[in-house]
């Protein structure tokens, strides 16, 4: 045994860039990143579904790649930059993927949406024009029970191709 005082890592304070402000924490006031997001933050859009990172419907972006947020450790991902969909867009400027989804009407019961539009937002960063399969694959790990998936498609679609129109434009 030691006469050293043990450490203990749970009470390590980290910082983290949420949605571009930056914020402290201690990890052992969260288990998680959703429960940092939505108990701390107040961040809602976000949700439980499976508790797994299986459903997306808690998929937020870390450092522009999707992630469940359900089943990541704060300590994982400490000084990093997470965007929720609140980080996004505004009401008066909202991100392209968001006024598609509307435009589609491909938002049934809402649930899942949040994960759908961070997915495609980072498909979308990295891939101006994907084509129907990548979107497919890339909203495949989101899981939606309402029927929407078709519409879904054609709404990145359309945010694609009103990114290509604005990157276009002088």
């Amino acid at each position: 045994m030691s006469d050293k005082p043990s450490q203990n890592p749970a009470r390590e304070s980290h910082g983290l860039i949420v949605n571009g402000q930056s914020y402290t924490f201690d990890d052992a006031s969260q288990a998680n990143l959703l429960d940092l997001l939505r108990n701390r933050l107040g961040l809602m859009a976000s949700r439980f579904g499976c508790g797994e990172g299986l459903c997306g419907a808690c998929r937020v972006l870390v450092d522009g790649q999707p992630m469940p947020a359900c089943d990541t450790p704060l300590w994982s991902i400490a000084g990093r930059a997470v965007t929720t969909v609140e980080g996004l867009g505004t009401v008066s400027q909202p991100h392209p993927i968001q006024t598609a989804l509307i435009a589609e009407q491909a938002m049934q019961c809402g649930y899942c949406i949040s994960g759908i539009i961070v997915s495609a937002a980072a498909l979308l960063q990295k891939n101006a024009d994907p084509d129907e399969a990548e979107i497919r694959a890339a909203l495949d790990p989101n899981l939606c029970r309402c029927g929407a998936h078709n519409r879904m498609v054609r709404a990145v679609m359309r945010a694609a191709a009103a990114i290509r129109s604005a990157n276009e434009t002088p």
